[in-house]
């Protein structure tokens, strides 16, 4: 894979590149018009959606940072994009051009006034892996192997012209109106912010594997505060296969179960215990090792829960509340998913598309145990998500719908619900948590 000696970091270079990839998209669609005469029109969408899935992950590789991370997270939304964008989007987790030596060399002068061979004994310039916000590079100081990931130039200081740019697709995509959409817009931002914050991920890092170090089958590396700073993290290396990696292989279902339940248990002590949450449950940020332990090797993106946001949230995942019909309406206002100026139209519209979207993924929640091979269910989610998707009643209506905390706790049980059905567990307890409450 190239190398990148350089990455766009102004703004007149940034938005040149994304018109660029929007001027082959124009292009691609001449051709499918030609494409539909010659062949049918599943193959020729088919055709149109890999070409532009190409061209603008190709743009956004070379971009990286937020207009890179937005791919990212597009790739888990696999029931509203097509499978072609979800495939090629996947990429961004862990497979992206990365800097060159010399600009990791520079990089490392910069903050610690020295190049990294003379920091550890022993330093590979070519990075293992390179995603969204940085690349990870293998390392060596006395008998320890470490892995030390390093920001890419300048992604912090393009996030909120990235956003800029990205916000108009954004919004079409997901039919969410300018009104009322800047406190989203804004908690996406200041996440990206945080996360490119690593003095401040440091912290959350330890933070996390200190208190979830007694969970059992689970791994944390250590870190290393003096081989880090504000664009550097040093921490263990950890010896394992990607989790995607993982679930291609060959593997009993006993120890599938294992790695589900671990996974299930580590993100309901988070969510129910610390009430803060891993908001960033995709394939790249988790290994699993040769005697199959969870490894947890990113915490980038940590979103904290609000007691305000937290009863109502999960006073609606029972079903006995939910079928509640004055119970559930209440909690939709405290919710902010229904308003007190929408039109009976709207709130009779509203509050049956949320009892449906909630009936159907606080399943898990009202059972002992869950299976999460079932493709019933995820067909139910996905036949449920496309069907209001094409809804012309949605038309004219105010999309934009709940708290703003919705935004990474939507996020999180979509990326867990995910990995949990890639990997086909089956007998998943629900409640294992509160075995290891402390």
């Amino acid at each position: 894979m190239k190398t990148l000696n350089k990455i766009p970091t102004g703004k007149l270079e940034r938005t040149s590149s994304l018109l660029k990839a929007g001027a082959k998209v124009g292009v691609n669609y001449i051709k499918y018009y030609g494409n539909k005469i010659t062949k049918d029109e599943d193959e020729a969408r088919k055709i149109l959606n890999e070409d532009n899935a190409t061209d603008i992950y190709d743009s956004l590789k070379e971009l990286k940072g937020s207009a890179l991370k937005v791919a990212q997270m597009l790739s888990m939304e696999k029931n509203m994009l097509p499978a072609e964008y979800v495939e090629k989007f996947s990429l961004s987790q862990f497979s992206v051009p990365p800097l060159s030596g010399a600009l990791v060399k520079k990089t490392f002068r910069k903050y610690f006034g020295k190049n990294p061979e003379d920091i550890f004994d022993e330093f590979s310039t070519e990075s293992i892996n390179a995603a969204s916000i940085g690349q990870v590079h293998k390392a060596k100081k006395g008998a320890q192997d470490l892995a030390v990931k390093i920001q890419y130039p300048g992604v912090r200081e393009s996030i909120s012209s990235d956003l800029k740019m990205v916000k108009p697709i954004a919004m079409k995509m997901f039919n969410i109106k300018k009104e009322g959409s800047e406190s989203y817009f804004q908690e996406v931002e200041d996440k990206l912010f945080e996360e490119t914050n690593y003095n401040l991920e440091l912290q959350r890092s330890q933070h996390f594997a200190e208190k979830c170090s007694h969970l059992p089958n689970m791994l944390f590396p250590t870190y290393y505060p003096e081989f880090s700073c504000e664009k550097i993290i040093t921490m263990d290396w950890m010896s394992g296969v990607h989790f995607s990696e993982f679930t291609k292989q060959q593997n009993s279902q006993q120890n599938l179960d294992k790695t589900g339940q671990t996974l299930w248990d580590f993100y309901m002590y988070q969510m129910h215990i610390l009430k803060q949450v891993h908001a960033d449950p995709h394939p790249g940020n988790f290994l699993v090792s040769e005697d199959k332990k969870l490894l947890v090797i990113d915490f980038g993106c940590i979103k904290e829960i609000p007691a305000d946001f937290y009863i109502p949230y999960f006073e609606l995942a029972k079903e006995e509340n939910l079928k509640n019909p004055v119970f559930f309406m209440e909690k939709l206002y405290e919710l902010e998913i229904l308003r007190a100026d929408d039109s009976p139209k709207e709130k009779e519209f509203f509050s049956k598309l949320f009892y449906e979207l909630l009936e159907l993924f606080t399943r898990p929640f009202n059972k002992e145990n869950f299976d999460f091979s079932d493709e019933t269910f995820f067909q139910e989610i996905a036949d449920l998500g496309q069907r209001y998707a094409k809804l012309s009643d949605m038309k004219g209506m105010n999309t934009n719908r709940g708290s703003r905390h919705f935004i990474y706790l939507n996020r999180t049980f979509f990326g867990l619900y995910n990995m949990m059905h890639d990997l086909k567990a089956k007998d998943i307890v629900i409640n294992n948590y509160k075995n290891y409450i402390q």
